[in-house]
């Protein structure tokens, strides 16, 4: 077993998101010997969910493992895709009784075994309906370590005290634990001192000039009016964020690096 390479996409927002991925992926993977992608696509249709062409298109794009959060019901037409589809995953901590799986063990091409584990926190999220996100976390990553050693964690919440603490809380048990859902690419990522990379939010792979992907004149209007608006997904450049991770054999990070490339 080698070093693995992984590249892990922030939330991919839209046709502009789906668009950087198809103008620049292929050369951020073949630039930097990338072994694995995983992406969150839980708003590439339209902003708002994931319909299956979506999944067809980014596997065929080249992305290994696509993970969800709390809009990964917003497409009824979806449900039968997820136990179809073993790239597909939705937040392990939703009920058992759900469909689909949280978390899967993946072959890359140089034959290694990697593991990703999706979650979604609670704070300020729909936590009546969600496992407790640390224990449940624990749990799962105990299982997946009898089976590799290589384990990447998508933490999709909105609190970056949450994400930050479940970082902690999984130092040295698991290989990277990498935030997403708030589409703004935070700066701190850093190796854990027991070797887990870590990064609170990998940030948006979408429209640049919006906000967190959506046309600027809905959102704003929302805010100064307080009145109910339809958001649509804005036009224009976009954007692709990410971060590069290289785990040893060992499943210990040695390095994390930000991916920030703006304009078409």
């Amino acid at each position: 077993m080698n070093n693995v390479k992984v590249l892990m996409i922030g939330d991919v927002v839209g046709k502009p998101g789906r668009r950087a991925l198809h103008d620049r992926l292929a050369r951020i993977k073949s630039a930097h010997g990338v072994d694995f992608t995983v992406a969150n696509g839980e708003n590439s249709a339209d902003g708002f969910g994931i319909a299956p062409a979506h999944v067809r298109e980014l596997a065929d794009l080249g992305i290994d493992a696509i993970t969800t959060g709390d809009h990964v019901w917003d497409r009824r037409e979806l449900l039968p895709v997820f136990d179809a589809e073993e790239r597909l995953l939705r937040p392990s901590n939703y009920p058992a009784t759900v469909p689909g799986h949280g978390s899967a063990v993946y072959m890359t091409a140089s034959g290694n075994k990697i593991a990703v584990l999706d979650l979604q926190g609670r704070v300020f999220m729909a936590k009546q309906i969600l496992d407790e996100p640390f224990a449940h976390a624990k749990r799962e990553v105990a299982r997946l370590r009898e089976l590799t050693p290589v384990i990447v964690v998508d933490f999709h919440g909105e609190a970056t005290s949450e994400k930050t603490a479940l970082g902690w809380y999984l130092d040295g048990t698991v290989s990277a634990v990498a935030g997403t859902h708030t589409h703004v690419q935070t700066a701190d990522e850093r190796i854990l001192p027991e070797r887990t990379a870590y990064i609170t939010d990998v940030g948006m792979t979408g429209p640049r000039d919006s906000v967190i992907g959506i046309a600027r004149e809905d959102a704003i209007y929302r805010f100064v009016t307080q009145m109910p608006k339809r958001f649509n997904i804005a036009d224009g450049p976009s954007q692709l964020n990410a971060v590069l991770l290289d785990i040893g054999e060992d499943g210990r990070a040695r390095d994390i690096q930000r991916i920030q490339i703006h304009g078409d």
